[in-house]
């Protein structure tokens, strides 16, 4: 017999008898079994926002073998986790791992906060790539080097498991890829021939098994494409039963109108939809959180499959293209250089940068003032020394302006210079974190504190992101029951994403899965010292193999690739 799954006991009373009927049924069920993991004694909190129960949990091979009171079960491992919480492995809705697990597969930053599942792909994806685009991504290349050995994004995902990876990857293939695959960074609308290819490109993505099509519309040349194009593409992603996610095309003065442009696209193309990492961005801005929250909760409540993610902090990253106009930055990086050289295109950029914007999405004028505006990463081994110093005090060692210390940095680095800008208010991140349609994602990469990854600074979400909502928002401030917040990082994602058998603590299930200390889960990183390591994860199980144990990462790589549910298996290769 097939043990029952921890969901038959929620639906039982909350009764001592319903209890022990229940680890009768599954004690009975393993007599004599021999598990490869049994965690015991842990309060398992199995990802559908129930309340918790002491049970153990067995795990066999890749899958959960059962869950309950497993008194005479036997395994090669066991794991007392009396007074921990057992939970799903989390899943990172946004992730930019997708170069630092080709550097280092551990995954070392996120693994220690739970995380078994990265998903990437935020508007560009690392395929499919045409020769050019495999030849701009060796020249973009900073400190962290590697070889491209794929073309497509299937190929990309399979080239990261044969090198080793701990966790799990999926990817959505990005709206801007597939339209620099066929028009190149030119600023209008494909011709109905290259949208037919582009198409073609996104049908063969998910038949790899891409989750769906993401944009990120602020940027160039992304900011180029319109809604009937994003439409006709989402389209394709949904046939297939894939998702459209967004980073809309203003969080700032125009919030509610790329609010309703993005509603529109997830109409138009019927499919379901989610936006990255929700925000009202710019202090002027932050009344704008309402609406948007009421926007969104009356589309849902009309029936539109729509959700959202979002990181714990109050500043962002990016770069600081995102403090330039997309109209300089047309044809890609060189030409932006090009312009940038020219006196008079920059007194025309330096006024832009100057003055709000309602047409693009200004970061320069957003943050409020360039001490807010926090420099992170650099290539020129020259500008390293800038490292962590804010525009504002660079300006005035320069003797130069802030808008023109922005596009000398841009220019002398030979990249868009990685950026952290202060943007967003405390009180709208607690309302959203309440929000039961909100996911998180840490729009980051997963890094670890040596070699070649201290060169540069980071933003702290990407050692604290996971470890802080249940730390701080969760147990301290107590915006959400901590059943509640594992559903968040769990059951939702991976319902929203359409996946396989994860993001539950449920027999048959693949065993992903996280012990963590509940009381004592915290970020330690800052803006200051970011490259520190969260604490309170003591074991972490990718597919059954522990890859964390007693809070030291044992070296294991049993990561696979995550395939959404168009994949189509060797039909698509």
């Amino acid at each position: 017999m097939n043990p029952p799954p921890l969901h038959f006991l929620r639906r039982q009373p909350r009764s001592q008898l319903g209890r022990c009927l229940f680890f009768t049924l599954i004690t009975g069920a393993l007599q004599a079994a021999t598990l490869d993991v049994l965690i015991r004694n842990g309060t398992v909190y199995d990802g559908s926002g129930r309340p918790p129960v002491v049970a153990d949990v067995g795990l066999a091979g890749d899958r959960i073998a059962a869950i309950g009171r497993l008194t005479n079960a036997q395994a090669r491992l066991e794991i007392d986790a009396t007074g921990l919480a057992v939970a799903p492995g989390f899943i990172n809705m946004l992730s930019w791992a997708n170069e630092s697990l080709l550097v280092d597969g551990r995954s070392q930053s996120d693994i220690r906060q739970g995380v078994t599942l990265e998903v990437l792909g935020e508007g560009m994806s690392m395929g499919p790539l045409n020769a050019a685009m495999q030849r701009d991504l060796v020249a973009q290349q900073g400190d962290l080097k590697y070889e491209i050995a794929w073309t497509t994004l299937g190929e990309y995902l399979d080239h990261l498991v044969r090198q080793g990876v701990s966790c799990n990857v999926a990817s959505f293939v990005g709206a801007t890829t597939v339209r620099v695959h066929e028009i190149g960074y030119a600023n209008r609308a494909p011709t109905a021939a290259e949208l037919e290819r582009m198409k073609a490109l996104v049908r063969h993505a998910m038949r790899e098994g891409a989750l769906g099509l993401s944009s990120a519309l602020i940027y160039a040349p992304a900011f180029y494409a319109r809604p009937d194009e994003l439409a006709a593409l989402a389209r394709v992603a949904g046939e297939h039963g894939g998702l459209y996610i967004s980073h809309i095309r203003s969080e700032g003065a125009r919030l509610l109108e790329a609010l309703d442009e993005f509603l529109a696209v997830v109409r138009a193309a019927r499919v379901r939809g989610e936006i990255y990492h929700l925000k009202a961005a710019g202090r002027a801005n932050w009344p704008r959180m309402d609406a948007a929250l009421a926007r969104i909760e009356a589309a849902r409540a009309a029936g539109l499959p729509v959700t959202a993610n979002m990181y714990c902090y109050t500043a962002a990253a990016t770069g600081l293209d995102a403090a330039m106009p997309p109209w300089v930055q047309e044809g890609g990086f060189q030409a932006w250089v090009a312009r940038l050289r020219q006196p008079a295109i920059r007194a025309r950029v330096r006024q832009e940068m100057n003055a709000p914007a309602t047409t693009w999405e200004n970061f320069f004028h957003l943050a409020g003032s360039p001490t807010n505006i926090l420099l992170t990463g650099f290539r020129s081994e020259a500008l390293k020394p800038l490292t962590g110093k804010t525009l504002a005090a660079v300006a005035q060692a320069r003797g130069r302006s802030p808008a023109d210390t922005v596009m000398d940095l841009v220019i002398e680095d030979g990249s868009r210079v990685e950026t952290v800008y202060f943007l967003m208010s405390e009180e709208n991140l607690r309302r959203q974190l309440q929000k039961p349609w909100v996911s998180l994602g840490s729009d980051a990469a997963s890094l670890v504190p040596e070699g070649v990854f201290l060169k540069a600074s980071t933003h702290p979400r990407a050692y604290g992101n996971f470890a802080r909502f249940l730390g701080q928002y969760v147990r301290d401030a107590q915006l959400v029951p901590l059943e509640e917040a594992v559903r968040r990082l769990t059951a939702l994602p991976a319902a929203n994403l359409r996946l396989d058998r994860r993001g539950l603590l449920q027999p048959g299930y693949y065993a992903d899965v996280v012990v963590f200390d509940a009381g004592a889960i915290r970020d330690h990183a800052t803006y200051e010292r970011p490259h520190q390591y969260a604490t309170g994860v003591e074991h972490v199980f990718v597919n059954g193999v522990p890859v964390l144990r007693a809070g030291m990462h044992t070296g294991a790589r049993p990561g696979r690739v995550v395939r959404g549910p168009g994949y189509a298996g060797s039909a698509a290769r």
